[in-house]
């Protein structure tokens, strides 16, 4: 029983490290979070006028579940509590857990949204990705109420607009406190995207330090753990907004001697992201994937902050990038385990995987072996999902506005969509995995068998995924225009036979990929027994 007990083996790989525990007594060791890959694109660079927002919760002990969280009205003096978050061993697999802090003035009224983990869009069609970047240890403050699961629902519960939740993360961690590391969100509306990064005010401090930087509409731009704002240009609003003590805080510090040179953000915040292969090889693969004719150099220490595509982006495109491994390159981290097949070629080993041996690429000298200084692929075997929004001013907002979800390792995942409109989830999206441990009640756990089982034979099972995944996405995206098509006939009648109808249409693709999902994962276990 070999093959059970390697599989056993990488099922219980690397716990990953609570990529937020910094925040929650004060400083600690610089963080380097092996966490989210997000890529934007402005309005002109997308295929068909959306703007895009994206996000990979690369995190071992987030929740599993997504439901529909409707609008909510409050009475004056009710509040909105902030939690602090630490590991939690206790369930059937690692997890979180969080006890209060204190409370903030809740609002008369908030928008509906989808909760996942970290809420990606609203019914306004606001959306929101993330990728932390941790920053300099001496910025984190415990006296904070806010960290980054509090600020973003409060962002999409309460903003309809990208400079709106710009304005109001600024204005709520300046008043009550940013207590966690370096972030990067990702903040996109019907018009416009951004990228906000924040951090701490410092040791025993109350406040925040951020800036914000517009993506032109007619480029793509990614996050990929370290601050990419470098010079910030506060009297031009229309590109940048930022703290009143943006530059402030660096000079007092030490941090940034104007007679030196310019201020820039990411130098005086997060000296060590510039220094990270981890990070700088994503944002390289990123802008050569969408423009290869700048034919950037693998190597550099900065690129730009955005780059105009080679062509018209599309989400299609997108779920590519999003399960990219850098086959073809000199980083692919396994094009050194090779085997001689039966006729006599020497080839890729059909054992090895860009998944599950990361952890164990320092044994093969791939790369100059890995960790924050080294480097990751985009795809990672321990992402509990993955989002890419459309947000289209042209629609009314329930149709308008659509999530496309992958579950698990975007390398192996399905992405179906689910319009910001929709009243309801299948049960299996309400199930916590983490909680149960192994159940196929639960939807999460469809594809993490799969990735899972995948990777121990990733050179061959990859072909047996994208014969029966790769249509039915290909399916997806084509039918995407006709559906939206009925959806805005049937909302000119009525807009709740509309509303309706998207959500009839969301459940069925999201049930069937769960099932495709268990029924993959049973058809390699039949396929490959004898082969493990």
């Amino acid at each position: 029983m070999i093959h059970r007990s390697r599989l056993f083996v990488l099922s219980i790989v690397c716990t990953l490290a609570l990529v937020h525990a910094a925040a929650e007594e004060g400083p600690s060791a610089p963080i380097r979070p092996e966490a989210c890959t997000t890529i934007t694109v402005g309005r002109a660079a997308s295929a068909d006028g959306s703007v895009i927002t994206s996000h990979t919760l690369d995190d071992h002990r987030s929740q599993t579940t997504v439901d529909i969280r409707p609008a909510r009205k409050y009475a004056a003096g009710e509040t909105f509590t902030c939690y602090r978050i630490a590991d939690c061993d206790t369930t059937a697999m690692p997890s979180y857990a969080q006890r209060a802090l204190g409370t903030i003035p809740e609002v008369r009224q908030t928008y509906g949204y989808i909760n996942t983990s970290l809420p990606c869009m609203n019914e306004k069609q606001l959306a929101i990705g993330e990728s932390t970047f941790g920053g300099r240890e001496e910025l984190v403050s415990a006296k904070g109420l806010i960290d980054l699961w509090r600020l973003v629902r409060l962002l999409i519960e309460r903003c309809s607009s990208a400079r709106e939740a710009i304005h109001l993360a600024g204005e709520l961690t300046g008043r009550y406190g940013w207590r966690d590391v370096g972030e990067c969100l990702t903040i996109a509306d019907t018009a416009e995207v951004w990228h906000f990064e924040i951090v701490g005010p410092g040791t025993g401090r109350v406040g925040s330090v951020w800036a914000a930087q517009r993506v032109p509409d007619g480029h793509v731009a990614v996050n990929a753990n370290a601050s990419r704002i470098r010079q910030v240009h506060p009297e031009d609003t229309t590109m940048f907004l930022v703290s009143a003590n943006c530059m402030s805080v660096a000079r007092e510090n030490g941090w940034w001697d104007p007679a030196a040179g310019p201020f820039e953000f990411c130098y005086a915040y997060d000296p060590d992201g510039r220094q990270s292969f981890a990070s700088r090889r994503r944002e390289w693969r990123v802008l050569d994937l969408l423009a290869p004719s700048l034919k950037l150099s693998p190597n550099a220490e900065n690129y730009p902050f955005s780059v105009k595509p080679d062509s018209a982006v599309t989400p299609g495109k997108l779920v590519t990038i999003f399960q990219d491994s850098y086959e073809g390159t000199e980083f692919y981290p396994v094009k050194n385990i090779t085997w001689v097949n039966p006729q006599g070629k020497t080839e890729i080993s059909p054992m090895a995987s860009p998944f599950m041996p990361y952890d164990m690429l320092k044994l093969f000298h791939v790369n100059g072996g890995w960790g924050w200084r080294g480097e990751r692929t985009i795809a990672r075997w321990f992402t509990v999902y993955a989002t890419i929004t459309q947000s289209r001013g042209w629609l009314p907002d329930p149709i308008g506005g659509v999530v496309w979800l992958a579950w698990d390792n975007a390398a192996t995942g399905l992405y179906t969509p689910v319009y910001c409109g929709v009243t309801a989830l299948p049960a299996s999206f309400k199930v916590d995995g983490r909680v149960t441990g192994y159940d196929r009640r639960c939807a999460w756990w469809a594809y993490n068998h799969l990735s899972t089982l995948a990777s121990q034979r990733w050179g061959d099972m990859r072909h047996d995924i994208e014969r029966v995944l790769g249509p039915l996405q290909k399916q997806m995206f084509q039918q995407q225009d006709e559906t939206e098509r009925e959806a805005l006939r049937l909302w000119r009648a009525s807009p709740s036979r509309a509303v309706a109808y998207l959500t009839r249409y969301t459940n069925t693709w999201a049930e069937r990929g769960v099932m495709e999902g268990w029924r993959l994962g049973d058809l390699l276990w039949t396929k490959y027994d004898e082969k493990f």
